[in-house]
Parts: C-alpha cells; sequence; structure tokens
C-alpha cells in the first residue's frame, strides 16, 4: 500500500500511534483475504537459500499490484509469505496472481508455494475479524497494519487445509516488474539483528497488549535511530557499477518495513544484547500470565527485498526480514513457547500410571 488519494484513511507518520486499537478500521465483509506461505520454509532457510524465500514470500504483492494496475490495496510481507485485501471484484486477479506466484515458485525457485483465499465473512464468522490502519513510513511509502486476530486465523486454516486454491494447470508467468534483491545483506552494528513477533492471546484485550506493545517499542525507540536496521550510511549494491547517492539511500531506508503491527508486533532491528534482554524481562511475565505469546530469533545481519512499482518509482518498498531465519524463525519459537506454556499449564494434573505386569515384559 503506497499513499494515494485512492485511500481515504488517515495514515499515521508515528508508529506507536497504530498500536492503538481505536484507529484500525473494519474492512467489509464481502472483501477477499488471500494468504501465501513457503512450506518447510526453516528447512530452506538452514540451506542457506534466505533470499529465494523472502523473494518467493514477496512475490505475490508484486504480482498482483502489477496485475490489479495499482498497490494501494492492503498487503503484508511476512518473510516467508505474505497476506493482502482485495475489494470482491478482484477475485479473478486475486486467484490468478496467487496461481501465477505458486507455479512460480515451484518451477524457478523450486519451493512449494501454499496459497489460499477467503472472505472477511468467513473470518468473522470465526469471531475474529480483520481491521486496518495506516501508516507512513514516509512521505512516498504507506504500509497496511492488521488487527482482529483474522489474518492469524486465515493462515492457520490455510495450513490446515481450508480455503486452498488449486494451483493452475496452464498457469502463466506472474508479472514480478520491479521486484527485486539487490542489496548486499546488512551486518548488524549494534550487536543483533533481531527478529521479534509479540501476539496477543485470544482473551487478551486490545488494550492490554497496546500497553505492552508501547513498552516493547519504548526499549527499541531509545536507541540509535529507533534500531533501525539499515545505517545511514550508503549499502553494498550486489552490483558493483550501481550507485546511490547519500539522499536515495536515505529514502530507501526510510521507506522499508521494519516495524510492523499484523495481529501483533512483527520488528526486524538492530539492537544490543542488553536491549534484548530488558525486552524478554517485559515478554516473559506476560507470557507467564497467559496474555501473549513471543518468538524471538537472533543473526548478524539483515535482507532486504525491494518492489519498485513502474508507475510510481518514489514509492519504493523495502521489505526487511532476518538472514538467519527471521521471522520464519521467530514464528517456529513461538509455537515451541505457546506447547510449553500447554505442557506447563497441565503438568500438575499428570500423575505416573502405574505399570501392570504384563507392561513389563521385554520386547
Amino acid at each position: 500500500m503506497i499513499n494515494s488519494h485512492a485511500q481515504p484513511h488517515q495514515a499515521y507518520d508515528e508508529f506507536s500511534l497504530v498500536l492503538d486499537p481505536a484507529v484500525y478500521e473494519p474492512l467489509p465483509e464481502d472483501w477477499l483475504i488471500g494468504i501465501t506461505d513457503v512450506v518447510s520454509s526453516t528447512l530452506a532457510i538452514k540451506s542457506g537459500r534466505y533470499e529465494d524465500v523472502n523473494f518467493a514470500g514477496a512475490s505475490i504483492i508484486a504480482a498482483l499490484g502489477n496485475a490489479w494496475g495499482s498497490f494501494d490495496f492492503p498487503f503484508v510481507f511476512r518473510g516467508d509469505g505474505a497476506a493482502f485485501a482485495l475489494p470482491p471484484h478482484g477475485i479473478m486477479a486475486a486467484t490468478s496472481a496467487l496461481r501465477q506466484v505458486a507455479s512460480f515458485a515451484r518451477s524457478d525457485l523450486d519451493l512449494t508455494l501454499r496459497i489460499g483465499l477467503l472472505t472477511v465473512r468467513e473470518i468473522r464468522n470465526s469471531g475474529r475479524d480483520v481491521r486496518i490502519a495506516r501508516y507512513a513510513a514516509s512521505e512516498n511509502a504507506t504500509y497496511a497494519m492488521f488487527t482482529g486476530g483474522g489474518l492469524k486465523w486465515a493462515e492457520q486454516q490455510i495450513k490446515n487445509g481450508r480455503y486452498l486454491v488449486k494451483p493452475g494447470r496452464y498457469a502463466t508467468k506472474p508479472d514480478l516488474t520491479g521486484l527485486s534483491c539487490d542489496w548486499a545483506p546488512f551486518p548488524s552494528r549494534q550487536g543483533e539483528i533481531l527478529s521479534l513477533l509479540v501476539e496477543p492471546n485470544d482473551h487478551t484485550s486490545p488494550e492490554v497488549f497496546a500497553a505492552l506493545a508501547k513498552r516493547v517499542l519504548a526499549v527499541f525507540d531509545a536507541a540509535p535511530r529507533q534500531s533501525h536496521p539499515l545505517s545511514g550510511d550508503k549499502a553494498i549494491p550486489k552490483d558493483s557499477g550501481r550507485q546511490v547517492d547519500a539522499n536515495g539511500w536515505s529514502a530507501v531506508a526510510a521507506n522499508s518495513d521494519f516495524r510492523k503491527f499484523d495481529d501483533g508486533l512483527r520488528l526486524t532491528l538492530d539492537c544490543t544484547r542488553e536491549q534484548i534482554d530488558r525486552v524478554e524481562a517485559i515478554l516473559i511475565p506476560a507470557r507467564e500470565r497467559g496474555e501473549i505469546n513471543f518468538g524471538l530469533h537472533r543473526q548478524s545481519h539483515a535482507l532486504m527485498t525491494c518492489l519498485v512499482p513502474s508507475d510510481r518509482p518514489d514509492s519504493h518498498l523495502h521489505f526487511l526480514d532476518g538472514m538467519g531465519g527471521g521471522y520464519a524463525r521467530a514464528a517456529e519459537k513461538m509455537e515451541e513457547g505457546a506447547l510449553g506454556d500447554v505442557v506447563r499449564h497441565h503438568a500438575p494434573s499428570l500423575r505416573t500410571q502405574p505399570t501392570r505386569d504384563h507392561d513389563r515384559q521385554e520386547s
């Protein structure tokens, strides 16, 4: 989503403001929600295919925007996948783009991309919602923020085999014009590149979660450049012949999505170990109280995948993730934390059963 007069909603230029649940507006019931997800992404990442996973994750945003003729629709990059919302008359464009990127991932990247599509009505029938706000990262780049638990629920349903879009037999190549990964990985300057996911549990009120998220954000905001993972200096392009001046690089950094709200906090940061310790001191007790779940992953470098719309090159968008596993590893650790909570919760009720004589027989 980029700045456009076609979007009537107010855009907030301070990230802390989009932590307020009151600024979010519900999507119409007949709108479509699309989800993509690289299957077995952590295995691909462990084999060093970070860039391929991120490129596959961002591909639906480029393909759909180019097919739709505009990038003024809500979307979010999630590292090994993405989510988007589109009005109902976009169903053909959405279905076609999903099939195209799944075919592309399989044939060109040797990755399996899970694809799904459902309506906001179906999400609301489950008791969840999809509400959006707009965060202006800069004058030229605005990102959609999502809340209501609907995207999280939809992703889980699609992983369980519901709402899947069947691959097309004769899918054409997606139009990925403007999508690239032209930069060398960005090393941490503070000590760690942190991928952090923090999500509220179902019974946690939006107000309680917002207060906790602001405490977390305050730790990172106190650091130089708000813990931005891109340096203020020029980066190193993969093409040694390409040059970007200081003003151009400043615009790239300003347009990046290192902070977003996607049914919870989704952050890629450059921070110190002490900052991470302080944040864990906030999050661990909140998880023990049953308010949240979280996952974090530390690595040495960040990666950036870029999208430059051909009709509006000033509105270039830059998707950030950690190079050593990033959001995919943080999500894996969040699932491990949730499982650990279940085990701890039920541990007092577990009892060792007496061994019967026939159980003692040797095999």
